[in-house]
């Protein structure tokens, strides 16, 4: 998770929303991932992570892999770690308003679903919340200060 995190300050660093991933297979990184501002809508952390890897192992199933990631994955997300067979899914902080791995849906464990993954929730969870919330923070800052003189946003 600390790689995970590692990716989550990249993406901080370049004004993007913290979010970061891995994919390892034993103790090797196979993909990297962080949220990137582009015109593309699946270019969330997981996925870019997950494209790598399949690239690097050129193959689609990642039965054997796992996957790190710093919020819970949304229901593309949560999706494409079904998809691409990863054994197991390990994030930190929950994310109530889109998380798809116990909060709104638990796409991962659906049992009507052809694989399943093992979760493991919370990791870190304090740190990489931390991530996000301080984002969050300046980016309202930054809103508000570019709406002064009492104009509507």
């Amino acid at each position: 998770m600390r790689l995970a995190l590692a990716e989550a300050l990249n993406a901080l660093r370049r004004g993007d929303v913290p979010v970061g991933a891995i994919v390892v297979r034993g103790d090797e990184v196979l993909g990297t991932g962080s949220n990137v501002k582009t015109q593309d809508p699946t270019a969330h952390a997981e996925v870019r992570a997950i494209r790598q890897a399949a690239a690097r192992l050129g193959t689609w199933n990642l039965r054997d892999c796992n996957l790190y990631v710093t919020l819970e994955p949304c229901p593309m997300c949560a999706g494409a770690c079904v998809n691409a067979r990863l054994d197991t899914l390990v994030y930190g902080a929950c994310d109530p308003r889109a998380g798809a791995v116990g909060s709104l849906y638990d796409i991962p464990r659906d049992t009507r679903l052809n694989h399943r993954c093992r979760v493991r929730r919370g990791v870190l969870a304090e740190e990489c919340g931390e991530l996000l919330r301080r984002y969050f923070i300046e980016r309202r800052k930054k809103q508000r200060g570019s709406h002064e003189g009492g104009q509507p946003f």
